[in-house]
């Protein structure tokens, strides 16, 4: 296990008053964690932080993370904790719903989402750099729209590759400055959300898996010794499910 298990740990969450942002919050809000979290609906974000901090300290800050302003806000917060263990960046942008191809997409939409998805990141990365603790880990939210293709998702897939080899290169640059803090970018697969909905208007997406199902693999990357890298968060769940269900041998050879 990670050295920051057994101690006070902090994470900062983007994006988290619903979706993956808000289970990943809750998740590890039941794991003693304190979170500093932020949205840009500031009523719904007053819901979600009334409701951990029943639980844990939270610190909640509405606004919108392609704001430099905000990012200075966030990094003021993270430094008044003392540090930060993890960073979260999953507050992200679709675009423009039903998804346009390519030829159709107007270049001032996917340059907003290439604000979102791709600069801001990086942005709240460098704010908040100052202020990770030793063994820190950045986690940013990728797709599988990032490595493969699919007609009508070429501006979000196009950004999300963008962000996945940025993560990329930020991980080799660390290893050598800062070789204790893990850089991770993780695919968390299709899921029933808002803004998955908005993907498919109008069609029943309930055969996809709930946020908080990824929310177990996602707590492994963050608690967990993996290397810095690319992950699957299905993956990661199925591989942990099957570990635990594996039989226990013990020193005279039978299975318990």
């Amino acid at each position: 296990m990670s050295e920051i298990v057994g101690r006070e740990r902090t994470a900062l969450i983007t994006g988290a008053s619903r979706g993956l942002g808000l289970a990943l919050a809750r998740g590890l809000a039941r794991r003693g964690w304190n979170l500093i979290i932020d949205g840009r609906d500031a009523e719904r974000l007053r819901i979600v932080r009334n409701e951990l901090a029943a639980v844990t300290h939270v610190a909640a800050l509405a606004g919108d993370v392609t704001d430099p302003l905000h990012r200075r806000d966030l990094a003021l917060l993270g430094r008044g904790h003392s540090g930060l263990d993890a960073v979260v960046n999953n507050a992200s942008a679709l675009g423009i719903s039903p998804l346009p191809w390519l030829l159709d997409l107007p270049l001032d939409a996917f340059t907003e989402l290439l604000l979102a998805n791709v600069v801001a990141p990086l942005g709240v990365i460098q704010a908040l750099w100052d202020e990770l603790k030793p063994n820190a880990r950045i986690v940013n939210v990728s797709s599988d729209a990032g490595v493969n293709a699919y007609p009508g998702w070429g501006g979000y897939g196009a950004s999300k590759a963008a962000l996945e080899q940025l993560s990329n290169v930020l991980a080799a640059e660390t290893s050598t400055s800062r070789p204790d803090v893990r850089i991770y970018w993780v695919d968390p697969g299709d899921m029933r959300t808002d803004m998955h909905q908005r993907a498919f208007p109008g069609e029943d997406i309930s055969d996809r898996a709930l946020p908080s199902e990824r929310v177990p693999a996602f707590i492994r990357i963050l608690e967990d010794d993996l290397p810095s890298g690319r992950y699957e968060a299905k993956t990661l769940s199925e591989r942990r499910i099957a570990r635990e269900r594996e039989p226990v041998v013990s020193a005279g050879g039978s299975a318990r």
